[in-house]
C-alpha cells in the first residue's frame, strides 16, 4: 500500500468515525459498539486491503495520550483517598484473572505450555482504560465507583505488561523465577514513577516560562509521548511514567495555565482524545479480518474454539466477580473485628464493579505482539479478540442497565464539605473584599461605583440562591434562555451587516468572539 492510498484509508476511517457516531446517537448505542461492528464490517469490504496493525506502534500512538487525558481529569484528592482499593484492583485483581484465565487455558488445552496460558491470561486481565473511559462516560456512578474503575483502568495496564513480557520470557527461555518477578515490577513501577515526577515537574516550570499559550498547548499535547518513550528508553513502566506526569501536571494546571491556554487547550484536547479513542474501535474492528485469517476461517474458528473461547471467557468473568466480592467480604470482616479504616461498597456495588471490566486495544496490541512461532500463538490471538468483542458489545451495552438496578446512593463521607452553592457563595465573598480595597482612591472617594454595586448584588444574589435553589431554578432557566435569545438575535443581525458589506471581517470576528463569550458563559451558568 503506497503512502497515499495509506492516507486516504485514514481520512476514510476518521469520515467513518463521524458517521457511526451519529448512527450510535439516533440508536441509543454505545459509540464504542458502533465503532467496533463498524470497523469488522468496514474489514471485509471488497477490494480494502487487509488491515495489519503493528501492536507497538498502536500502543506508542494511543496508550499515552489516553493515560494522560485520564490522569489529568481524575480527581486527586479521591485517587489518593482510596489508593489501596485501586491497587487492589489494579494488581491483585490482574494477577488473579491471570492465574484463573492460565489454569483454565491449561485445564481446556493440557499439551499448551503454562507460560502460553499465562501469557493468554496476562494479555486478557487487565480492563482497558480506553473501554472503560467510553464505558463510563455514558453512566453515573458514586464518586468512590467511579474512581476504583478510573484509577484502576490507569494502572492496570502497567500490571498487564509486565504479566505478559514475563510469560513471554518464561516461553521463549523456559526459565521464570517468582522473586525475580515480583522485584523486577516493583523497579519498573517506581522507576516509572520517577520518570514521570522529572517530566511532569520539567513541564510546569516550562509553562511557567514559554509565555505562549500556542507553545504551552503544544507542549502539553507532546507530553504524555515524551514521558512514555522515556520510561521505556530507560526500561521502567512508561504506562506508569505517563501516568505520574499526568497527575503531576495536573495538580500543578490550576496555578501555571492561563484562562485562554486552558479554554483553547482543552477544546484541542477533547478534539484529539475523540478521534484517537474512536479510531481504536475502529482499528480492533479492522482487525477481524487478519484474526479470523489466522485462525483458519469463521467456519474453523466457530468449529474448533468457539467452546474453548466461551469456557475462558466465562472463567475471566468470574474471576474478577470473585476477587471484587472477595475484597468486600474481608473489609467486612474487618469491620467485625473493629478495623473500620475501609468501607464495604455493598454486593450491588461489587456487582458495577465486577462487570465493568471491558477489554480493548491493550488486549488486541499484547495478542498481535506474541512472537511468531510461540506456542498457542493461534489459540492466543482468537481468543484475545474474541474477549475484546464479547465484553464490548456485552457488558459495555448493559452496564447502564446494572448501574440502574443497583440503585447506588452515595455516601455521605464521599461527598464534598461543600456544595457548588457553597463554594461559588464562599467565592464572591472573597472577590467582594478585592473589589472593595481597590474601589475608592488615597482620598477615600468612591472611583468604581458600577463595579462595586454589581459585586455586592452578586454575592447577596448567590447566598440567596444557595437558601432557596429550588425557588430561583425556574427563574434562572428562563433568565439564560432570554439571554441566549438575545444572543442568537445579535449574531443573526452581525451577519445581515457583515453580509451587506457595512462591517469588515475583522470587526465581524471581534463581536462575534464576544458573542461566542456570553453564550458560553450563559449555557455554563444554566448548566
Amino acid at each position: 500500500m503506497g503512502p497515499t492510498h495509506l492516507f486516504e484509508l485514514v481520512i476514510g476511517m476518521f469520515v467513518a468515525i463521524i458517521a457511526l457516531h451519529y448512527v450510535a446517537h439516533r440508536l441509543g448505542l454505545p459509540p464504542s459498539v458502533a465503532l467496533l461492528a463498524g470497523g469488522a464490517l468496514l474489514a471485509f469490504v471488497p477490494g480494502l486491503p487487509a488491515i495489519e496493525v503493528n501492536p507497538e506502534l498502536v500502543l506508542v500512538i494511543f496508550l499515552p495520550p489516553l493515560l494522560m487525558d485520564g490522569a489529568w481529569t481524575i480527581a486527586l484528592a479521591r485517587l489518593r483517598r482510596h489508593l489501596i482499593g485501586i491497587a487492589s484492583l489494579a494488581v491483585g485483581a490482574v494477577l488473579f484473572t491471570c492465574v484463573v484465565v492460565a489454569v483454565a487455558t491449561h485445564l481446556l488445552f493440557p499439551s499448551l505450555p503454562l507460560a502460553a496460558c499465562a501469557a493468554l491470561g496476562a494479555i486478557v486481565s487487565p480492563p482497558d482504560a480506553v473501554s472503560a473511559r467510553a464505558v463510563l462516560q455514558r453512566v453515573r456512578l458514586p464518586r468512590r465507583l467511579q474512581i476504583l474503575l478510573e484509577g484502576e483502568s490507569l494502572l492496570n495496564d502497567a500490571s498487564g505488561l509486565v504479566l505478559f513480557r514475563f510469560a513471554i520470557a518464561a516461553g521463549v527461555t523456559g526459565a521464570f523465577s517468582v522473586t525475580g518477578a515480583v522485584g523486577n515490577f516493583f523497579l519498573l513501577a517506581v522507576g516509572g514513577a520517577l520518570v514521570g515526577i522529572v517530566i511532569g515537574t520539567a513541564w510546569v516550570q516550562l509553562a511557567r516560562r514559554l509565555g505562549d499559550e500556542y507553545l504551552v498547548i503544544a507542549a502539553t499535547a507532546l507530553l504524555s509521548w515524551t514521558s512514555y518513550l522515556l520510561g521505556e528508553f530507560l526500561h521502567v513502566s512508561g504506562v506508569i511514567a505517563t501516568v505520574t506526569t499526568g497527575l503531576v501536571a495536573s495538580w500543578h494546571q490550576h496555578t501555571v495555565l492561563s484562562a485562554a491556554t486552558r479554554m483553547r487547550g482543552t477544546s484541542f484536547w477533547t478534539v484529539i482524545v475523540f478521534l484517537m479513542e474512536a479510531a481504536v474501535f475502529i482499528l480492533i474492528g479492522l482487525s477481524l479480518r487478519g484474526v479470523v485469517e489466522r485462525g483458519g476461517g469463521f467456519e474453523t474458528v466457530a468449529a474448533s474454539l468457539a467452546w474453548p473461547i466461551l469456557v475462558i471467557l466465562v472463567a475471566l468473568t468470574l474471576a474478577r466477580f470473585v476477587w471484587v466480592f472477595g475484597s468486600d467480604f474481608v473489609i467486612r470482616l474487618g469491620n467485625a473485628a473493629g478495623i473500620r479504616r475501609y468501607t464495604p461498597v455493598g454486593a450491588r456495588g461489587a456487582t458495577v464493579l465486577a462487570w465493568a471490566g471491558v477489554r480493548g486495544v491493550v488486549t488486541l496490541a499484547l495478542a498481535l505482539s506474541v512472537p511468531e512461532g510461540f506456542p498457542g500463538r493461534d489459540l492466543i490471538l482468537v481468543t484475545s479478540f474474541a474477549v475484546i468483542v464479547a465484553t464490548v458489545l456485552i457488558q459495555g451495552t448493559t452496564l447502564g442497565r446494572v448501574i440502574e438496578w443497583a440503585q447506588l446512593v452515595e455516601p455521605q463521607s464521599e461527598r464534598a464539605r461543600l456544595t457548588l452553592s457553597q463554594a461559588e457563595a464562599a467565592m464572591a465573598q472573597v472577590q467582594l473584599v478585592t473589589v472593595k480595597s481597590q474601589a475608592y482612591d488615597e482620598a477615600g472617594k468612591l472611583i468604581h461605583p458600577q463595579l462595586l454595586e454589581r459585586y455586592q448584588r452578586r454575592a447577596v444574589s448567590i447566598v440567596d440562591y444557595a437558601e432557596r435553589t429550588e425557588h430561583y431554578v425556574p427563574i434562572l432557566h428562563a433568565h439564560f434562555d432570554l439571554i441566549l435569545a438575545a444572543v442568537a438575535t445579535g449574531r443573526r443581525e452581525l451577519i445581515r451587516l457583515h453580509r451587506a458589506g457595512e462591517i469588515d471581517d475583522e470587526t465581524l470576528h471581534e463581536l462575534e468572539r464576544d458573542l461566542d463569550l456570553e453564550e458560553l458563559s450563559a449555557l455554563a451558568a444554566k448548566a
